[in-house]
């Protein structure tokens, strides 16, 4: 299983947002304990550094020791532009997702995603498969 993770789960997990810390850290643990299996895009990076400047080199350092960067060009950038979705970051997020192979992007924010070729699933329902073993 391949997964591309949203800005807003790893924002729950740097600044300790609750009551999504939980469900968004078991996301993290296992992109952790399966290396190569799980990406973010590069507009996530940057939201990360905007929006929790003060852990984001560190947090971002160690993030990027077991996640990937998904691999994006120009090609996937005019891609996320023609997909049926209102806003345009998550449609960047989801030429991402794809461009990584990603089976699923895990994100709290489903509705946005309805439009996305790449199937969106809450952190939730994630932490659920995985502790149940799916």
């Amino acid at each position: 299983m391949r997964i591309l993770i949203d800005t807003d789960v790893l924002l729950d997990v740097t600044l300790g947002r609750e009551p999504w810390l939980a469900n968004s850290s078991v996301t993290l643990a296992w992109a952790v304990d399966h290396p190569g299996s799980a990406a973010v895009a590069w507009p996530t990076v940057a939201n990360i550094a905007h929006l929790a400047p003060a852990a984001a080199r560190s947090f971002l350092a160690d993030l990027l020791t077991s996640v990937d960067v998904a691999p994006c060009t120009t090609r996937h950038a005019l891609e996320a532009l023609a997909f049926p979705m209102s806003d345009l970051e998550d449609a960047l997020q989801s030429a991402a997702a794809l461009a990584f192979g990603a089976d699923w992007i895990v994100t709290r924010n489903l509705p946005d995603f309805r439009g996305s070729p790449v199937p969106a699933v809450a952190p939730a329902s994630f932490a659920d498969s995985i502790r149940a073993g799916t």
